[in-house]
C-alpha cells in the first residue's frame, strides 16, 4: 500500500473519508448511489461490475459480490464473466454488459459513434437508452474507484474475508 494509514484506521475509510474530505465523501456517495439506485438486473449489473474489476485488477472488487434482498450471483459467475464470449451461462444482456464493460475499460476509442456501429446496434437492441446511460455511469464509477483502490494498493489492504491470505499491510 502506498498511503500511510494511521494505526487502527481502515485504509479505505481513511483514504476515501478523511484524507480528502471535500472529494472522498462525494466519491463515496456516487459509488453508493450506483448500488442503491440501479434499475439493472442483478446479474447484468454484476457481469459489468466484475468485468471492470477484472480489467482493473482490483482484488477487493473481484472478491466483492453485490447482494440484493439476500440474492447474489452464483459461485463461479466471475469465471463466466471472464469468458463472456463463450460462456453458455450468460444471457444476451449479461454478455453485452460484460462486453461493454471490457470495451469501456480497455478500448473506449473503439466505442466512438460510427467506429463500431454494429456493437451499438446490438446494445440498443437489448437495452433502452436510459439503461445504457445508467450502465455507463456505473462503469465510470467502477473504473475510477476500483482503479484508485488498485493503484494505491488499498485493494490488498482491505480484501474481503473470503481471501484473507491476500491481505497485506
Amino acid at each position: 500500500m502506498l498511503i500511510d494509514v494511521p494505526d487502527g484506521k481502515d485504509p479505505i475509510t481513511y483514504v476515501w473519508g478523511e484524507m480528502v474530505p471535500h472529494i472522498g465523501p462525494a466519491a463515496a456517495r456516487f459509488s453508493g448511489a450506483v448500488y442503491e439506485h440501479t434499475t439493472l438486473e442483478l446479474r447484468e449489473f454484476e457481469a459489468a461490475r466484475l468485468r471492470i474489476a477484472q480489467s482493473n485488477g482490483c482484488v477487493l472488487c473481484q472478491d466483492w459480490r453485490t447482494e440484493r434482498d439476500g440474492a447474489h450471483v452464483e459461485d463461479g459467475f466471475d469465471e463466466e464473466v471472464r469468458a463472456w464470449r463463450t460462456s453458455p451461462v450468460l444471457t444476451d444482456r449479461e454478455r453485452l454488459a460484460a462486453e461493454y464493460a471490457e470495451r469501456y475499460a480497455e478500448d473506449h476509442h473503439g466505442l466512438e459513434p460510427g467506429v463500431d456501429a454494429a456493437f451499438w446496434d446490438r446494445m440498443f437492441a437489448a437495452y433502452s437508452q436510459r439503461e445504457v446511460v445508467e450502465l455507463t455511469m456505473c462503469l465510470g464509477s467502477w473504473l475510477a474507484f476500483g482503479r484508485l483502490n488498485r493503484v494505491l494498493g488499498l485493494d490488498v489492504a482491505c480484501v474481503l474475508p473470503s481471501h484473507p491470505q491476500r491481505a497485506v499491510r
